[in-house]
């Protein structure tokens, strides 16, 4: 039976050493506490490091971690304290966590912090590839883990494999200031459904692997040589039912069973019944917007000062890497402001700002959801926020008031709370005054509303739908017509070329024999496909016809050393083997002179463009443009272009990242017909990569081996991944005789 593989860099419980004997406990990260009932209840595996480095573990209790990590149905992975520093404290939290927050005067570029990242993922990767059979379903988490798909899908092709970001993407001219940004993009490629928690996360992300990677981005698809890759959003809900439940026994405790923190809560709440607490609850990180939040909250107090002595701001900041220097220097700034601001305003018997840097257990932070009237959350960037989701849970009784930054992932799908920009202190302030005044229908109106969706897409809810749409990418590798050319069927291919009597091949050139270049004049044939070429089209009964848009004057100079027949122009031009070129097509060019000026205004409006001139026709290309305004540019321009030459015999091709103008009684698969006739072929092979390909896969004979190089919709009968695999299909006709 089937599994699923989560990954994550932590596992969902904390394994710690007391008095020489392991003591295991949940973990409380976000991750962890959200997929806790997805893993417990479904057929799964959880790999990731339980928290101790392999210094930390004697000898004698190695063996013991493993069980106990097995007992809760995970895998530990071993980490040195030097792998640590350098994949977790290092690349993961001096690198990618500031640049992908935006902080990049934070973000550190150390080429050992990236080679202990690389080394940790491939530990990963290799645990996962351990516990892997056929059908399983793998689920790789967060920035730690960037480069893990890429890894497993070397190893394993055909696996199914999920990757979930849960921080924020960041913008294309952030994201490429990273030193390592292909070798990442890659690595998250390597998945075959990528999540993020928003779309503009999402959109973020596809812009960079447009303009980076240069890989073709349809919606939320993107075309890689072998598999399309499903980007989409995914917001990350919450154990709605948990903290729902919690809020309500809460309730019920007598005053006996309250805590101590709830109990001074309640003194401040009784000794002043119109005063308001504002919780603010997060780790101690720079991204959160800690210090911000703490100035605006002075900054409410001096414009409003009838509120001195009727607010408290309940501030709970949980430690967070005190290791990283940030995270040292943010500490003290927030000591000090803290310190500052209750100096300032404080009375004999109030102080505004209530400060626990601590974490706390679950009962108290339910202590602080349901007391205080006011959710202050203000981070200057975040991937979702958890806590504005469990605030609005634990409102039973539906009052209190959330404001939340516009800067939260979370703030996407709770517009009733209270939006504001958390740089903006005057919003800020505002907001608080709204949510002291706000009465308690409104209150109770929009926390409803909140309430509803929450309940509704809850976490198991998030995963089920992410897992749902992972398993659909399975069916999509079957939804397009081609079949891909596996061994198998190469071996059957080859076999029917050895009984034939007769053969030809038709073999397109760019993008088929040779990759793409920003340059075409660079695409020139190497030695060893020239005598490829050579060879096959040396064996008996057997012709290779090369079949291009190139101009005859660049393809017959390339090739002018190999006997071969060549057509250019897509079925202008035909060169026999040893013999002069000849116009096969009765073409004109006399409208190229009114064309040319409409395309030249394109290539002057859109940098990394240009036009190549043909003898009987026009080509635009902007493979180097921008891609996103060359796909604007070159939709504009294919409808500019056919409203000029309608009724003109004129057509548009549109190839791989080109425009070609030409008359429309030309192309591929006409040219090719007109090779067959009156001979007695009895294998016909034809293999291209675009658009203008389709023409032969669409005209020449159904018997015919039609295949399209990469994985698009298309007429041929069959696909292979890349060049490469070209150069291996043409070599195996070269050796079946």
């Amino acid at each position: 039976m089937s599994k699923t593989i989560i990954i994550s860099n932590r596992l969902p419980l904390q394994i710690s050493i007391e008095n020489d004997h392991l003591e295991v406990t949940p973990s409380v990260g976000g991750l962890a506490t959200g997929l806790k009932s997805f893993h417990k209840d479904g057929d799964s595996v959880w790999i990731g490091w339980p928290g101790l480095t392999e210094e930390e573990i004697p000898e004698k209790l190695k063996g013991e971690v493993q069980k106990k990590a097995k007992d809760e149905n995970c895998v530990a992975v071993n980490l040195s304290s030097d792998e640590i520093d350098g994949f977790y404290y290092g690349f993961s939290n001096r690198t990618v966590w500031p640049l992908f927050h935006y902080f990049m005067e934070y973000t550190e570029a150390d080429d050992t912090y990236w080679k202990f990242y690389k080394q940790v993922n491939q530990k990963y990767a290799d645990e996962i590839l351990k516990y892997y059979e056929e059908g399983d379903v793998i689920w790789v988490h967060d920035y730690q883990l960037l480069l893990v798909p890429n890894m497993v899908r070397e190893k394993a092709p055909e696996a199914v494999i999920g990757f979930f970001n849960h921080i924020p993407f960041p913008s294309y001219e952030v994201f490429r200031t990273l030193p390592w940004r292909d070798e990442v993009l890659e690595g998250v490629l390597g998945a075959d459904l990528i999540g993020f928690h928003t779309y503009d996360y999402e959109r973020h992300f596809l812009s960079s692997v447009s303009r980076i990677l240069r890989y073709q981005v349809d919606f939320n698809e993107i075309t890689l040589p072998d598999r399309i890759v499903k980007v989409d959003s995914f917001p990350m809900g919450i154990d709605y039912k948990k903290f729902e439940q919690a809020a309500l026994d809460h309730f019920k405790n007598t005053e006996d069973q309250q805590s101590e923190l709830q109990r001074r809560l309640n003194h401040h709440l009784e000794s002043t019944p119109d005063a308001k607490l504002i919780l603010s609850i997060d780790r101690l990180d720079y991204t959160k917007g800690i210090a911000l939040r703490i100035r605006a909250f002075e900054y409410f107090l001096d414009k409003y000062p009838e509120f001195i002595e009727k607010v408290r701001l309940v501030m709970l900041a949980v430690p967070s890497r005190s290791n990283v220097p940030q995270y040292r220097r943010l500490k003290r700034e927030v000591d000090e402001l803290v310190g500052r601001i209750n100096g300032k305003f404080s009375t004999v018997s109030w102080t505004p700002i209530w400060y626990f840097y601590r974490s706390m257990p679950f009962e108290n932070l339910i202590d602080l959801y349901t007391s205080c009237g006011i959710a202050l959350l203000t981070p200057i960037r975040d991937g979702m926020n958890l806590v504005a989701k469990e605030y609005i849970a634990t409102r039973t009784n539906h009052t209190g008031v959330l404001i939340l930054s516009e800067m939260a992932g979370a703030a996407h799908e709770m517009n009733e709370a209270l939006i504001i920009n958390p740089n903006n202190f005057e919003q800020v302030a505002q907001a608080l005054c709204t949510a002291f005044g706000m009465p308690e229908e409104e209150q109770i109106q929009r926390n409803k509303m909140l309430q509803k969706r929450l309940r509704r897409y809850s976490v198991e809810k998030w995963a089920n739908d992410f897992m749902k749409a992972l398993h659909a990418t399975r069916e999509n590798r079957d939804a397009f017509k081609s079949i891909r050319i596996t061994q198998k069927i190469s071996e059957e291919i080859m076999e029917q070329f050895k009984r034939s009597k007769k053969r030809i091949l038709f073999i397109d050139y760019d993008g088929t024999l040779v990759n793409f270049t920003d340059k075409p004049e660079n695409a020139k044939p190497d030695d060893e496909l020239k005598e490829l070429i050579r060879d096959l089209n040396s064996q008996e009964n057997t012709d290779v016809v090369l079949i291009s848009g190139r101009d005859k004057n660049t393809l017959g100079s390339w090739w002018q050393d190999i006997p071969i027949e060549l057509i250019s122009e897509h079925g202008v031009w035909t060169r026999q083997i040893d013999g002069e070129w000849e116009l096969s097509e009765n073409v004109k060019s006399e409208w190229m002179d009114a064309v040319r000026p409409v395309i030249e205004n394109f290539v002057d409006r859109t940098p990394g463009t240009f036009i190549e001139e043909k003898n009987y026709s026009l080509a635009w290309h902007y493979r180097k443009a921008d891609p996103e305004l060359g796909e604007i540019r070159a939709n504009e321009l294919s409808n500019t272009l056919k409203e000029l030459i309608s009724n003109r015999g004129l057509s548009v091709l549109e190839g791989n990242k080109v425009l070609e103008i030409k008359s429309s009684g030309v192309n591929k698969g006409k040219a090719c017909n007109k090779k067959l006739v009156g001979e007695d072929y009895d294998f016909i092979f034809a293999i291209g990569d675009d658009w203008t390909d389709e023409y032969m896969f669409r005209e020449l004979p159904e018997t015919s081996y039609t295949v399209k190089v990469g994985i698009k919709k298309t007429s041929a009968r069959y696909y292979v991944e890349s060049t490469s695999k070209v150069r291996d299909l043409l070599n195996s006709f070269k050796e079946s005789l």
